[in-house]
């Protein structure tokens, strides 16, 4: 392994030889200088790994030197050690960029914990991350087996997606390997879960979990008081996803809870998103709304009666309740919700759907440049990532962190990466999507789709006698016989939602308050 090699510039380094021994035991190697001026010379000359410089020093400064350190090589991580205590110093250490500050008289220990908080960092964590999640792996892959609850299943999908972002963060891409197998494990037990439950819910909600259609009722509606609840849906956001955008909204706002309700089938967004405003599954929509209720075959826009389902909704509840509903579909709309945010702060209940991140996964699908952008799990977060940091969305939310409200994050459904396509047969009028097919006369491969056979079973619609559904279980994405190789690799390790997977079915739903 490479020596770390540090420079120390301190007047007064002859005081510090029993530091240097001891870390030269330590197997650093150190440099020694006794000013700003030598310091600056020798990282001209030489390279090294960490930085001491002493604040006080005769000619240029701690601080001074500092600066120009950075101006040099502004990746060269610098330790300020001084005998000055006053918070003014610090601040101007912090605000220049210093990565440690010690208090003298130092000790070599503490000298010795500062170099590997600083150098073996990322070394020391990835060890004991790796170490942990070898420790939780077996026990994670024994619940697999257990017969869980649609809780345990959360808590579960929870857990993988807390050690995803814990190895996302490491060089160790062998461990990110074996997760990303425990979770297609999971992925086949959840699956066969749904299976075995999906009817038994929706007929008796009361024995499954909270869903798309009883969200509002069960989550949300009880929470109204005089406290304006803004009620924020970011389509098709994952729980992956929302988790790295969380900590952005907690400066902002205080964190409340987290919890994750599932989305019914298909997990898209005509289904799913209807069900949530409407507090209906798609059957009643039908029946109780045949003039805006659109079926997979019918022409026209799936979700452009949110508003009216909701405000049906609300009065269902016979409950007096004030509300607005936005929609956002492009950059122009957001900025005109963040200008417009304060007017709405007399309403009870403000519905914002934000559609920012269901347009990037179909884009994603269209664009080579956004393929390479997003071409896996973490780059694909990291891009979202990117889009809330700079979206009139957040902006939105600033105007309003410092009024007295309530917050609510949560989206439709989510999505799945897919990467084994599967076979399917069905006429001119079976609807497009990938991970979900309903139509007439479907031939298919049994093994990878979940098929109800009578829709209403489902309450779902069916528009001829002989319609059904198939929900693609796991990473499967359905494609035609037709041009088979060339749609093969084209839908090829794209997102994908309408199925059944952990990623689809399970949503998160977060509650903030004011600060």
């Amino acid at each position: 392994m490479q020596e770390t090699t540090i420079l120390w510039a301190d007047d007064e380094i002859d005081l510090l030889k029993p530091h240097i021994l001891f870390l030269n035991d330590k197997g650093y190697k150190v440099k020694t200088v006794t000013n700003g001026s030598d310091a600056l010379d020798a990282i001209k000359t030489e390279n090294f790994d960490l930085i001491f410089l002493d604040e006080n020093m005769p000619g240029l400064t701690g601080l001074e030197t500092l600066a120009e350190v950075k101006s040099l090589r502004a990746d060269l991580p610098v330790v300020l050690i001084t005998k000055n205590e006053d918070e003014p110093v610090m601040e101007d250490a912090i605000g220049a960029q210093i990565d440690d500050y010690l208090i003298k008289p130092v000790n070599p220990k503490q000298v010795l914990l500062t170099i590997k908080k600083i150098l073996d960092n990322k070394r020391l964590v990835t060890a004991k991350t790796t170490s942990a999640y070898q420790q939780d792996f077996m026990s994670l892959g024994l619940t697999l087996n257990d017969n869980l609850s649609f809780d345990e299943w959360t808590e579960v999908y929870k857990k993988l997606i807390y050690w995803e972002l814990q190895l996302d963060r490491l060089e160790d891409t062998g461990m990110l390997e074996i997760l990303t197998q425990q979770k297609a494990e999971a992925n086949m037990q959840f699956s066969k879960f749904v299976e075995k439950n999906y009817l038994k819910w929706v007929q008796h909600p009361e024995d499954g979990p909270t869903m798309s259609h009883n969200l509002l009722a069960n989550r949300v509606f009880p929470l109204l008081d005089d406290t304006p609840t803004f009620f924020v849906l970011i389509d098709n956001l994952r729980y992956d996803q929302w988790k790295v955008i969380q900590p952005i909204i907690s400066e902002y706002f205080r964190f409340e809870s987290e919890e994750c309700y599932y989305s019914i089938l298909p997990t898209a967004t005509q289904y799913a998103r209807n069900a949530i405003f409407s507090g209906l599954m798609p059957l009643e929509m039908e029946k109780q709304y045949p003039n805006i209720w659109q079926n997979d075959e019918d022409e026209g826009g799936k979700n452009m009666y949110e508003e009216d389902f909701l405000y049906s909704h609300i009065q269902r509840m016979r409950k007096p309740v004030k509300f607005s509903y936005t929609k956002v579909l492009n950059y122009e709309a957001g900025r005109e919700l963040m200008e417009n945010v304060h007017n709405i702060l007399g309403n009870s209940l403000n519905a914002v759907v934000y559609n920012f991140v269901d347009t990037l996964s179909h884009a994603r699908t269209e664009m080579e440049i956004l393929k390479e952008l997003a071409s896996d799990e973490a780059a694909y977060r990291s891009l979202t990532l990117s889009w809330f940091e700079h979206s009139p969305l957040l902006d939105a939310l600033k105007r309003i962190a410092d009024k007295k409200v309530r917050l609510i994050i949560t989206t439709d459904h989510g999505t799945i990466r897919v990467r084994t396509p599967s076979k399917v047969i069905g006429d001119r009028n079976t609807n497009t999507n990938l991970r979900y097919k309903t139509g007439k006369n479907l031939a298919f491969d049994a093994k990878d789709v979940m098929h109800i056979r009578n829709p209403h079973e489902a309450l779902l619609p069916r528009q001829h006698v002989s319609s059904s559904y198939i929900f693609a279980k796991e990473d499967e994405y359905f494609v035609y016989q037709n041009n088979y190789n060339q749609f093969v690799q084209y839908y090829l390790n794209t997102f994908q939602h309408g199925g059944i997977s952990l990623e689809e079915m399970i949503i998160p739903f977060a509650i903030f308050s004011s600060k």
